[in-house]
């Protein structure tokens, strides 16, 4: 017999199936509706999200639900962290670990635009700071729902 999943179990489901399905879908927007192309470190950002949406919808289908919100929220918070490192790369707060800059040859070896210089910013945030901040802000905000201890069928925040 499965348990009843918590009000807050079910936001924390959701919200593992949200973050990267709208995460991605701003990317690839980004990318083919504005031209803004990827560099080799935001497709690596990209990759978590695609592990995290099966992890998500194995979550609502399989037991227990639980875990499988927990590993796609594990996913979720590798994207933000890829998401940090490729922002200080942008910032030039540290060297690139790819190499793939405006002044060397690799990106245009391996056919990528520079990962040092932003495609676009936004108050100073680049898109890949946007994604640290919602990937790493989503998979805490997941993991404290999950931690919550709310009824079954009660919202934790009532």
């Amino acid at each position: 017999m499965t348990r009843k999943l918590s009000m807050s179990d079910r936001l924390a489901r959701w919200l593992a199936l949200a973050i990267p399905a709208l995460l991605l879908g701003g990317a690839y927007v980004s990318q083919y509706g504005f031209g803004l192309l990827p560099c080799e470190m935001c497709w690596f950002q990209r990759y978590p999200h695609f592990a995290a949406l099966p992890l998500a919808v194995l979550a609502f289908v399989a037991p227990p639900a639980r875990l499988w919100t927990a590993l796609a929220a594990l996913a979720i918070a590798v994207s933000g962290v890829i998401g940090v490192v490729h922002a200080g790369v942008e910032y030039h707060w540290w060297d690139n670990p790819l190499g793939c800059s405006a002044n060397g040859v690799d990106a245009l070896a391996l056919d990528f635009v520079p990962c040092d210089q932003p495609a676009w910013t936004l108050l100073g945030v680049s898109l890949a700071g946007f994604n640290a901040l919602f990937s790493l802000g989503g998979a805490i905000t997941i993991w404290v729902l999950l931690l919550a201890k709310d009824k079954p069928g009660r919202s934790a925040f009532a």
